[in-house]
């Protein structure tokens, strides 16, 4: 770690996942799904008010996953991943900031803002992650990668300390009471996100990918290569079968990401533990992405994510045990131990695949992918919660989408330079 912390391109590229991390905590996994069904959509049923959610959150990633390919391969001949993944962020920090306005009962454009701002945020991302293959050596992939994801979790979770504390304690911070402190919240992940972007967008130096074009012909170059590539599919038979195989594991990740906090309140567990508990998972995951980060460089980076698929495998089984409040806190301290080293190994193997000069399109695809993987988790435990009407034999169905993908990243051909 301290050798990136010296490498100045590096530091500056990771310090974006410190940035933005700051949404993906606060906003989206901690207090905008509270915020909205107890501020924003009042005086309608729970259910109702689930529905929009899942509405907004399924349109904001449905448009990102559309646009993301397309958006990359624009970048890659166009030279401008930092001038695309700045105009994400300002459309992310805007909507994120504006929230702060919203009045109780106007779930309308709470929603609309919420879409436009993880729109924002995927936006941003598929840039970010296809700069790492500008900041870092072949040999570094997985160690850079790790470092971004460990950042992003002290980042992140350093903000949603504070956040939290201004919810509990408002009058510390001059604050009327919790409503206020929730959307003064917005505001501080917005100016959080914004600056620490800058030092990315000074310190990281774009390499050039073949000729400059300008913008409209690099928007229309950008489209015919995307056809192409889609037309050529077979041509990258190994890219196809590990981005299937990230598919199927990523979408369990994403799904305990985004229902273990559900799921221990409708276990009844009390709310401000689980909270905490989400604390926990963000400062474990700080030094447990560095150390998969090593463990990736040492035994190669499949092997890595495969050891933390198993450990999911193994989360799923014990969550469906999980009856205290202790043992969702060992819970969060397992996931925090893995969460990270997989997300992070991930894009380090992914990027060893991409073809030269591809960068941003293929990171795209990848991010696409990421995007459409928050379908099949959420729908299997709608499927077997519907016919068992036990939520616990829901959560342990995702051993499934663990075990599908462990087997198809295995069969996954790697040359010694990739694997």
């Amino acid at each position: 770690m301290r050798e990136f912390l010296k490498d100045r391109p590096v530091f500056a590229w990771a310090l974006y996942d410190w940035a933005n991390s700051a949404f993906a905590t606060t906003v989206m996994a901690g207090f905008f799904p509270v915020f909205f069904q107890k501020f924003w959509s009042t005086g309608v049923a729970s259910t109702e008010t689930t529905s929009r959610l899942g509405y907004a959150n399924a349109a904001a990633g449905f448009v990102i996953a559309l646009l993301a390919p397309v958006l990359g391969a624009i970048g890659d001949r166009g030279a401008r991943r930092k001038q695309f993944l700045m105009a994400w962020t300002l459309l992310g920090v805007g909507a994120t900031g504006a929230l702060y306005f919203v009045g109780q009962g106007d779930w309308f454009p709470a929603a609309v803002l919420f879409v436009l701002a993880t729109m924002g945020f995927n936006g941003g991302v598929v840039f970010n992650d296809s700069l790492l293959l500008d900041v870092a050596k072949p040999a570094d992939l997985d160690r850079v990668s790790a470092f971004g994801y460990s950042l992003g979790y002290l980042g992140g979770g350093l903000l949603f300390l504070v956040n939290v504390l201004m919810v509990s304690k408002p009058a510390w911070f001059g604050l009327a009471d919790a409503s206020e402190a929730v959307r003064m919240s917005f505001v501080t992940v917005a100016v959080w996100w914004l600056v620490f972007t800058i030092p990315l967008l000074r310190g990281v130096k774009e390499q050039e990918r073949g000729p400059h074009l300008a913008l409209g012909d690099a928007i229309s170059v950008g489209f015919r290569e995307l056809a192409a590539t889609i037309a050529h599919v077979r041509q990258y038979r190994t890219i196809v079968l590990f981005l299937l195989a990230y598919w199927f594991y990523i979408d369990g990740v994403n799904t305990i990401i985004k229902m273990a906090v559900n799921y221990g309140v409708s276990l009844g567990l009390d709310t401000n533990s689980l909270l905490t508990a989400l604390l926990v998972t963000q400062f474990v995951g700080f030094p447990a992405a560095l150390l998969f980060g090593y463990l990736g460089d040492r035994i190669g980076p499949r092997r890595g994510i495969l050891i933390g698929l198993v450990v999911y495998a193994g989360i799923t089984v014990y969550a469906y045990f999980l009856d205290s409040v202790a043992e969702f806190y060992a819970l969060a301290v397992t996931v925090g131990l893995v969460q990270g080293g997989v997300q992070s190994l991930s894009r380090s193997l992914f990027g060893r695949l991409v073809p030269e000069g591809k960068n941003a399109e293929f990171f795209g695809f990848y991010n696409m992918m990421g995007k459409f993987a928050t379908v099949l988790g959420p729908l299997l435990i709608a499927i077997v919660a519907g016919i068992t009407h036990n939520e616990r034999a829901s959560i342990i169905s995702l051993v499934i989408l663990f075990v599908v993908g462990g087997v198809l990243l295995w069969r996954v051909p790697l040359t010694p330079r990739r694997s």
